[in-house]
């Protein structure tokens, strides 16, 4: 049975410049799902990219899981996705990225997109 995040929790991450601001919270549609990454988007204009994943539980679907890369190298969304199915979490994932002029590489932006959500996830649960 999965387990819903029913705290939102935030984090922060430094890399080369680069900042990373990443949110966990709770969702029980797809609706929901969008109008958290929106209202985080807007919060984030200024950022280069904003990636998000989520899984939730609808229940005319059975189970719905998306995410979104948002043309950010290295599959974050994925990444992302991924540490919802291990933990078996229902709820959402964002990250924001403002570029810091220093290319990271593409596992540089996976570790960086991993940390930063993890980080996130373990304050929500």
């Amino acid at each position: 049975m999965p387990k819903v995040i029913t705290t939102a929790s935030q984090a922060r991450l430094t890399v080369k410049r680069s900042k990373f601001h990443a949110m966990a919270f709770g969702a029980a549609s797809m609706d929901e799902v969008q109008s958290q990454v929106e209202t985080f988007a807007t919060k984030h204009r200024r950022s280069r990219h904003v990636c998000w994943a989520c899984r939730v539980g609808a229940s005319d679907e059975g189970l719905v899981e998306q995410m979104r890369d948002d043309g950010e190298v290295g599959r974050p969304g994925l990444v992302m996705l991924d540490m919802l199915r291990r933990r078996d979490l229902l709820g959402g994932i964002v990250v924001a990225r403002y570029f810091g002029g220093v290319k990271l590489g593409v596992g540089g932006v996976s570790r960086a997109f991993r940390e930063v959500a993890e980080a996130a996830l373990e304050g929500a649960v």
